[in-house]
């Protein structure tokens, strides 16, 4: 049965999927948006901070005030509406909630809350890809070992690629490269919150008028969400990483193909099967004509002469030798598709991407020379960014993670450009955060 099927039919059952969220900012609010459209889930109780600040949100994207007008988790669950708290913990230990959607985008926290759910006995939507990155692995297992599901979010572009991943395998096709694209030029990797809007192509006053955050803005512009994204898709496909970072080949839709290729056979990539992004400018910083910076993509290849006649006879796009292939998608819509994970966890069980191994880690990387007593402010700020590397190679260097460089005083000189090591700065050592990840560079170390 299909899962809007199964959706429908838990709805004439009146069993719906009982779903808590903690995180009702942007992406949370979008997948809000949909959730009364949806027949078979109700969203029993929602966890904010700011309590009036996701009431105000629902109140934006077309909720009636009938529908969060609960005064309790009871309440809510009796009475079919949603009730909204402070206190995330009690969404955490209410029996009746099958999945929890973790939408808050803070690393510490986020892992604070999927633990605690996983240990309370509830699946877990992971939408804070920031989390996964520095720690994924781990989480993963510890779902499966208590029985529950972990999964990232469709919608988000690593859920998607994993997705197109899954469709190349099942259907016998190696895979080539896989990812997503992106607006790069190698400077961007030194903005900061105060640049970030002119390389946007914005000017300050527009950003305030939209309401826009910055440092979010930015954590996109500067590398470090790409190399996240791609961090949590090479951990959940087993695909490989870039020696060196991310390379960010220029390419337009119909020059995937090309350029996903291995270097020998005049493309871009280091070897078969790694992640890597597709860069929307040239290196001149000329817009390239039918981009896919909002999409995602994945290259197979067709390893038979027969194959190669297929990809041929059906007019498919391919390299010049007819042996690369590339599918994609051109445009992601975010939080509007969370619901895909909420019902594939729910209803039959399966993450739409989650880590399966540790290939890969974001390591924090100075943008500026460092100096004893700076404060490092995490992705998208003025002092690091997220570069992606092979996850043995950010052992062997003992690198930070991006994931916990936030809030941290450096305590040794780092030149821009380098790789902050642990011994660089004084980390806090009593996050759960911090534990975990010490407890994953264990279990998945090969040194």
């Amino acid at each position: 049965m299909s899962l809007y099927g199964k959706l429908m039919q838990r709805q004439d059952q009146g069993r719906p999927v009982r779903v808590a969220l903690i995180g009702a900012g942007k992406f949370g609010s979008m997948y809000l948006a949909q959730v009364p459209r949806t027949p078979g889930v109700h969203v029993v109780a929602i966890a904010d901070l700011d309590p009036d600040a996701a009431r105000a949100n629902l109140a934006r994207v077309g909720w009636e005030a009938e529908r969060i007008s609960a005064t309790s988790m009871q309440q809510a669950l009796d009475h079919g509406g949603t009730w909204i708290t402070e206190n995330w913990e009690a969404l955490i230990h209410e029996d009746a909630i099958d999945i929890l959607v973790e939408c808050t985008g803070n690393p510490i926290a986020a892992v604070r809350h999927i633990l605690a759910a996983i240990e309370a006995g509830k699946h877990v939507v992971n939408v804070t890809v920031e989390a996964d990155a520095f720690c994924g692995p781990i989480l993963a297992r510890r779902a499966a070992d208590a029985g529950v599901v972990y999964s990232l979010a469709f919608g988000d572009q690593p859920a998607l690629i994993c997705d197109l991943v899954d469709w190349a395998r099942t259907c016998g096709f190696p895979v080539v490269a896989a990812g997503r694209g992106h607006k790069w030029l190698p400077h961007f990797s030194q903005s900061t919150p105060e640049t970030v809007w002119g390389h946007y192509g914005l000017t300050p006053e527009q950003a305030q008028r939209g309401g826009l955050n910055p440092k979010m803005f930015n954590s996109f512009l500067d590398g470090s969400k790409p190399a996240i994204e791609s961090a949590a898709v090479a951990n959940a496909t087993g695909l490989r990483v870039p020696s060196d970072g991310l390379r960010y080949p220029p390419a337009g839709i119909k020059d995937i193909p090309f350029i996903s290729r291995p270097g020998a056979e005049g493309g871009a990539l280091e070897a078969k099967g790694m992640v890597e992004v597709v860069s929307s400018l040239e290196t001149d910083g000329r817009v390239i004509d039918d981009d896919i910076r909002m999409g995602v993509w994945v290259t197979v290849e067709g390893e038979t002469d027969y194959i190669r006649h297929c990809f041929e006879e059906y007019n498919v796009h391919t390299d010049p030798s007819g042996r690369y292939f590339t599918l994609y998608k051109r445009w992601h819509l975010i939080g509007l598709e969370v619901g895909m994970s909420v019902a594939s966890v729910a209803l039959r069980g399966e993450a739409t991407g989650a880590a399966t191994c540790w290939n890969a880690d974001v390591v924090a990387t100075a943008k500026r020379d460092l100096h004893p007593g700076d404060t490092l402010d995490g992705e998208g700020g003025y002092t690091v960014w997220g570069k992606l590397l092979p996850a043995q190679r950010s052992l062997e260097l003992g690198a930070l993670p991006l994931g916990l460089a936030h809030g941290i005083k450096v305590v040794r000189p780092v030149k821009q450009g380098a790789t902050l090591c642990w011994d660089d700065v004084a980390v806090d050592t009593t996050t759960m955060a911090y534990a975990v990840r010490r407890d994953m560079e264990s279990a998945f170390s090969c040194v």
